[in-house]
């Protein structure tokens, strides 16, 4: 049996992208009208980091496709502590349709799928968090690009601590779409060049592009989109204050996106910390679309898992 996963942002083709954004469409607009995991057939949900909106719209996107969302606790379970990724892939691969993982290490959710024989989702890792790419790819569509028009052409700019899984997914994924991704953050806070070329890559045939922008200025000048997460990532705490000290251009205020286009939106995925990342007149005002991103990590969610019950053959 052929089994297809969704461990990193460029696991999909343009194409097969864009074919999950309409899908995500059509399930935000028919919610209950498409039913691949009936039964229910069960979902194993595994969190080993917070989670708020990751457990929130996976459990209930499951139960919308007609399945049942079995929460994993990954504490007990000691995935590669107590027992091997791989023995827990086994185990669980004969219990579920498909396996989510929050995790830390890509290596092991890769492992993941190499054993589970199921569809595994990649909930985030401390690599990738492609899933929140394509909530945000769904928001960018219903704001600049509605009735389903391309992205390709559209400008991002990411600001503040691009060296994190959101800075290396937005890369790959905007490049995807034939956006035009610029990351800006203090030096030593961008992705890697290797990710920088991976998107280039893509983006030879899509016509995106990856850059990294230095001044935060100039990385929003004429952006559509403006993109900012919190400087202190999960595992990064005991940095805090070095982050913070060294952060301070790079905080989305209303004069910094007020150099973006009129009409630009603001995407955070949450958590944010007003007055730090981002200022509270921008989270809480006009141009922001948080809320609307956060609800379509469902529909997103909701779309992989659809379309990657469809890829079994």
């Amino acid at each position: 049996m052929s089994i297809r996963s969704f461990l990193r942002d460029d696991d999909l083709t343009p194409a097969e992208q864009a074919e999950v954004l309409d899908l995500a469409a059509r399930l935000k607009a028919e919610p209950y009208d498409h039913q691949p995991l009936a039964g229910p057939r069960t979902v194993a949900m595994i969190f080993d980091k917070p989670t708020l909106r990751t457990q929130a719209s996976f459990a209930a996107g499951i139960a919308e496709l007609g399945g049942h969302p079995m929460l994993v606790d990954g504490t007990l379970a000691g995935i590669g502590k107590r027992e091997s990724v791989a023995d827990v892939a086994r185990v669980l691969g004969r219990q579920a349709a498909q396996i989510v993982w929050r995790t830390y290490a890509q290596t092991d959710l890769d492992e993941m799928a190499s054993y589970a024989g199921v569809p595994v989702v990649n909930a985030l890792t401390d690599e990738f968090h492609p899933c929140q790419l394509l909530a945000d790819l769904l928001t960018i569509r219903e704001h600049k690009a509605p009735e389903g028009k391309s992205l390709a052409g559209l400008t991002a700019a990411f600001l503040g601590d691009g060296a994190c899984n959101m800075g290396n997914s937005w890369l790959l994924a905007g490049a995807t779409a034939g956006m035009h991704v610029r990351i800006s953050g203090p030096e030593g806070y961008v992705p890697d060049t290797a990710m920088f070329a991976r998107a280039n890559e893509i983006g030879a045939a899509t016509g995106g592009s990856g850059s990294a922008v230095a001044d935060p200025v100039a990385a929003v000048t004429g952006a559509d989109v403006v993109i900012t997460d919190t400087w202190v990532s999960m595992g990064k705490e005991d940095e805090a204050a070095e982050r913070r000290a060294v952060f301070g251009p790079w905080s989305v205020t209303s004069d910094l996106v007020a150099a973006a286009e009129d009409d630009a939106i603001v995407l955070h995925c949450l958590p944010a910390y007003r007055g730090m990342e981002i200022a509270a007149e921008v989270l809480d005002g006009p141009r922001s679309v948080v809320w609307d991103e956060a609800e379509n990590r469902r529909h997103a969610q909701k779309a992989v898992m659809t379309w990657l019950e469809s890829k079994r053959t």
